[in-house]
Parts: C-alpha cells; sequence; structure tokens
C-alpha cells in the first residue's frame, strides 16, 4: 500500500509537471505567433511606405524634369539670336533703296504688291524720329532741367508705330486683306521717313508755310505709298475706303501733332508732374544762354583783379 501511495503520488507530481510544461509551451507558442504576427504587419506597413516614396520621389523627378525642360526651352528661344536675325538681316542698300521708295507711290494696284518683311530699317527710323523730337525740344522755347524728355519720346514713336500697326492689322482682318503684322510694321515703319524728312527741315527753318507745303508734299508721298500697297492686297471699295481712309487719315495727322501740339503737351504734362511749389531753377528760358552768362562772369572777375592787386 504504502508502494501504491507512493506510485500513485509519484505519478501525480508527474503529471502537474506536464501540465506545468505544456502550459508553458503554450504560452511560449503564443508569445511565437504574437511575435510573427507584429513582424508580418510592420513588412507590410514598411512595405507601403516603402512603395509610396518610391513613388513621391519618382512624381517630384518628373515634375522636375519636366520644369527643367520648360525652363530650358524658354532660354533657349529668348537667348537664340537666329529667331531674331531673319527681321534684321538686310543690307544697308536695301535699307537705302526701300527708304527712296517709300516716297514713290505705287501705280499699279491690280495685284498684289511687294511689301517687305524686316523690321531694322523701320526700328532705326522710330530711332531717328525721337532723335529729331529731342532735337526739337531744345530748338523750342525752354530747356527743362531735372528731367529725362527721352522716355516721352521714346513712349510717343513707338507707340504711334507699334499701335498704329496693330489697329491697322486688325482692320486688315476684318477687311479680308492679304497683309501680316511684319508687313505692316514694316510698311508703317517705312512711312515714318517722310515725318522725319519734315520735322528736321522744320524744327530748323521756322516757317509754317514751309512745314505745309511739306506736310502736303512730303507727307503725301509717304501716305500714298502705304495706300496704294494696302489697296493691291484689299479687295472691294468699301474695305479698300475704311482700310486706307483710317491709316492715311491717322498718318497724316500724326504729323501735325508732332509738329504743333506734341511739345506743349510734353510741357503741360511735365508742369503737372512737377507741381507748383517747385523752385523756378527747374526751368530756365533758352533764350539766355549758357556763354552769356560765362562772358558776364569773365568780365566782373576781370574787372575786379586791378582792385586786389
Amino acid at each position: 500500500m504504502e508502494n501504491t501511495d507512493d506510485t500513485s503520488g509519484s505519478s501525480f507530481e508527474d503529471m502537474g509537471e506536464m501540465h506545468q510544461r505544456m502550459k508553458e509551451e503554450e504560452e511560449v507558442a503564443e508569445e511565437a505567433e504574437a511575435t510573427e504576427e507584429e513582424t508580418g504587419e510592420d513588412g507590410e506597413f514598411l512595405g507601403m511606405k516603402g512603395i509610396k516614396g518610391q513613388l513621391g520621389r519618382q512624381v517630384a523627378d518628373e515634375v522636375w524634369q519636366a520644369g527643367k525642360r520648360q525652363a530650358s526651352k524658354a532660354f533657349n528661344l529668348y537667348a537664340n539670336i537666329d529667331i531674331l536675325r531673319p527681321y534684321f538681316d538686310v543690307e544697308p542698300m536695301q535699307v537705302r533703296n526701300r527708304l527712296i521708295e517709300s516716297m514713290i507711290p505705287i501705280r499699279r494696284i491690280h495685284f498684289p504688291q511687294k511689301i517687305a518683311g524686316e523690321l531694322y530699317g523701320p526700328m532705326m527710323l522710330v530711332f531717328t524720329l525721337v532723335a529729331i523730337l529731342l532735337h526739337g525740344m531744345k530748338t523750342s522755347g525752354t530747356v527743362i532741367r531735372e528731367g529725362t524728355l527721352m522716355g516721352t519720346a521714346i513712349g510717343t514713336c513707338f507707340g504711334y508705330w507699334l499701335g498704329v500697326s496693330s489697329f491697322i492689322y486688325f482692320l486688315a482682318y476684318l477687311c479680308n486683306a492679304q497683309i501680316t503684322m511684319l508687313q505692316t510694321l514694316s510698311l508703317l515703319g517705312y512711312g515714318l521717313f517722310g515725318h522725319c524728312v519734315v520735322l528736321f527741315v522744320t524744327y530748323n527753318v521756322h516757317f509754317h508755310s514751309l512745314f505745309y507745303i511739306l506736310w502736303l508734299v512730303v507727307g503725301g508721298l509717304s501716305t500714298l505709298r502705304m495706300v496704294a500697297a494696302l489697296i493691291s492686297r484689299t479687295v472691294g471699295p468699301t474695305p479698300r475706303l475704311v482700310l486706307c481712309g483710317t491709316l492715311g487719315a491717322l498718318h497724316m495727322l500724326f504729323l501735325l501733332y508732332l509738329h504743333f501740339a506734341y511739345h506743349k503737351i510734353v510741357e503741360g504734362i511735365l508742369d503737372t508732374l512737377e507741381g507748383p511749389n517747385m523752385p523756378p531753377i527747374q526751368r530756365v528760358a533758352r533764350d539766355l544762354p549758357v556763354v552769356a552768362t560765362t562772358r558776364l562772369l569773365t568780365l566782373t572777375l576781370g574787372k575786379k583783379q586791378p582792385g586786389h592787386l
């Protein structure tokens, strides 16, 4: 019985140990499963995060490359001189011939006449007109100090050239005239040659009768040249009348404006901008030249020198 009891007691102990071991093994297995699950979730999360990061980098690289290509194209467009070369590639002999032809009206208007498609001559004529306007301001009654007239003259001349050319091109489009914007700029630019001649002469020879004669002859010839070129490229009497009448009126009135009203308007604008509280030294009369003042000072100093000796 004792042996039986000992045996039964040991068996109970063995069962307890086995149960304890099984419980420990189950806990270890559960910990291992939990660790595997956590590792799998972290791997999936890291994998998704890595894919998103790669996609973000690829999108950023594509955006950067696209912006770089656009910037390089824009830089090459403005930096490449070959784009503008056809518009300014002209020989001096051709410019001289076109200046002379701008004063000779076209007789044959039954078929489209050739119009030069370059900008060198017109742009040089616009700058020449700017210089003549500045010369006219200097030979007028006043000289304005501490104020630039260059910007006003450039704005007036280039504004007329570009603005009227755009307006005439718009009318030509409405009237179905066969002319491009480049040809319109060239035609109106060479038409300013007559204005330059008339203003240069009349700014140095102050006779109104001479101005009116040159206005009718020289300005009229240059205007007729442009009108004839437009007539040859327009179909129908009404479109011709509207287009050519508008161009002729604007061109002739602009010459009158430059001769009679430009100086007064510029002086009025400058007076308005300066205000009433500006000192009178800002504006001096041209009738008192600097040479006379210098001579007066020289004579005064010459008289004072013997007394000091």
